[in-house]
């Protein structure tokens, strides 16, 4: 073989690693954007969800109840609390997330190819695997700023509702409550509910799986568009988040715990919700969850799509029109 055959072939891997790195990018942008547009219609239904998830039994027992205790005590702008840092974090963790996973498809894809196997698409296994190192990195990195989202949509308590006839009272923004965080309970508290979110990972690996049999099942007869992409996004997280909702419930619950208070693990944070409140604690807030993760999960995939192929025609190189 020629040196100059040696060095195309170098020049063409670097290209295409280049290519691959930048479709990576491409999907981890498409991700972040379609991310912060759905968040931005659901974000009410998070706020009701997450309240009834750490508030005590003996608080609303309806949704229409909390929508009318939160209006009340703080405006409408209270179920938008949290919101600032809600829009950051979803950036960051769809960023971080998608960048991981077309990272490890693409590496699937690559060895199907020299494994010499009829169809490149990823299998059940590979999707899991897949979703397991894109979902543990996103975890990892964007824990902190879900612990102070959490303390932002929940910061009401006793001493927070102020006197009768007071008026809404002012939210607190992202950086005070960080601040505030970690001068009273230290950067460790950033962490809190690491392990139940770790394990949480099967969420979006359940949700993505489920996402990409179906719609290689829709490839095989046509071309899948964003509406395809909205109803299958829907399918996926409903199925997913009802599985998971118990993981979801405890990591809200040692987000808002205080160091004040006793230790809060994993397994004694079950049982205090099992002994309080039954079984049925476990699920508070499941309603308002199931219908924001699905219609979230319904527009992602749909404004991703959208997005994905408006950043690919962007970034095409303009042709110049001769005269």
């Amino acid at each position: 073989m020629s040196q100059s055959t040696v060095e195309q072939q170098k020049r063409s891997a670097a290209a295409a690693a280049a290519a691959q790195q930048s479709d990576n990018i491409t999907h981890a942008l498409a991700g972040a954007g379609g991310g912060i547009l759905s968040m931005v219609l659901t974000y009410p239904l998070i706020t009701l969800s997450t309240r009834a998830q750490v508030e005590s039994k003996r608080a609303h027992s309806t949704t229409l109840d909390a929508v009318r205790r939160i209006v009340q005590r703080e405006g409408i702008s209270g179920l938008y609390a949290g919101l600032e840092s809600a829009l950051f974090g979803i950036s960051v963790t769809n960023f971080v997330y998608y960048y991981w996973y077309e990272w490890t498809r693409a590496a699937f894809e690559k060895a199907a190819i020299k494994a010499g196997r009829a169809s490149k698409k990823l299998t059940t296994v590979e999707s899991m695997i897949a979703g397991a190192i894109a979902g543990s990195a996103t975890v990892l990195i964007t824990n902190p700023i879900w612990v102070v989202n959490t303390r932002m949509t929940t910061r009401k308590s006793e001493s927070e509702e102020g006197l009768p006839g007071a008026g809404p009272k002012k939210s607190r923004s992202t950086l005070q409550t960080l601040r505030d965080l970690l001068r009273d309970e230290g950067p460790r508290a950033l962490f809190s509910g690491v392990l139940p979110a770790l394990i949480l990972v099967i969420n979006p690996i359940l949700q993505y799986t489920i996402f990409e049999q179906l719609k290689n099942m829709v490839e095989r007869r046509r071309r899948v568009t964003p509406k395809d992409a909205f109803y299958l996004g829907a399918l996926g997280k409903i199925l997913a988040t009802t599985i998971t909702y118990p993981y979801i419930t405890v990591k809200s619950r040692m987000h808002v715990a205080s160091k004040d208070g006793p230790k809060e693990t994993l397994n004694g944070t079950f049982k205090k919700i099992i002994q309080d409140e039954g079984y049925a604690g476990l699920y508070k807030g499941i309603g308002p969850k199931v219908s924001q993760s699905a219609i979230t999960a319904a527009f992602l995939f749909a404004f991703k799509d959208i997005l994905y192929n408006a950043i690919v025609v962007a970034r095409q190189p303009k042709r110049i029109i001769q005269k």
